[in-house]
C-alpha cells in the first residue's frame, strides 16, 4: 500500500500538466510537436509489436514442449 501512495503522491496534478505542456511547447515549438508525437507513436508501436512477438514465441514454446 505504501508503494501505491508513493506513486500517487509523485504524479503531477492538473496545473502541473499545464506547465509541462507549456514548457514542451516553448522548447520544441508548434511545428516540431507533431513530429515528436509521431516518433513517440512509432516507438510505442514497435515496443508493442516486440512484446507481442516475444509473448507468442513463449506461448508457442510452451505448446511445443507439451506435445
Amino acid at each position: 500500500m505504501s508503494i501505491l501512495n508513493t506513486l500517487l503522491i509523485g504524479m503531477p496534478g492538473g496545473s502541473e500538466w499545464i506547465l509541462i505542456l507549456l514548457a514542451v511547447l516553448l522548447l520544441f515549438g508548434g511545428k516540431k510537436i507533431p513530429e515528436l508525437m509521431r516518433g513517440l507513436g512509432r516507438g510505442m508501436r514497435e515496443f508493442k509489436d516486440a512484446k507481442d512477438n516475444i509473448k507468442s514465441e513463449i506461448e508457442s514454446g510452451i505448446h511445443d514442449t507439451d506435445k
